[in-house]
């Protein structure tokens, strides 16, 4: 069963990355990786634990 999910894996990737569609997949993915490094930049930037916690 993980053979098949690896080989429809490597056949979806090789689909998307042939032909126009190539240029279209990458475009894609590099801009949601942009759009996650900033998501995750600004979520601990907006972290402040400057609080004294006692027990």
């Amino acid at each position: 069963m993980i053979g098949l999910g690896v080989a429809g894996g490597a056949l979806l990737a090789a689909w998307l990355l042939t032909g126009d569609r190539g240029k279209k997949t990458k475009a894609f993915v590099s801009k949601k990786a942009d759009d996650l490094k900033q998501a995750l930049n600004k979520q601990r930037a907006a972290f402040d634990d400057s609080d004294a916690h006692y027990v």
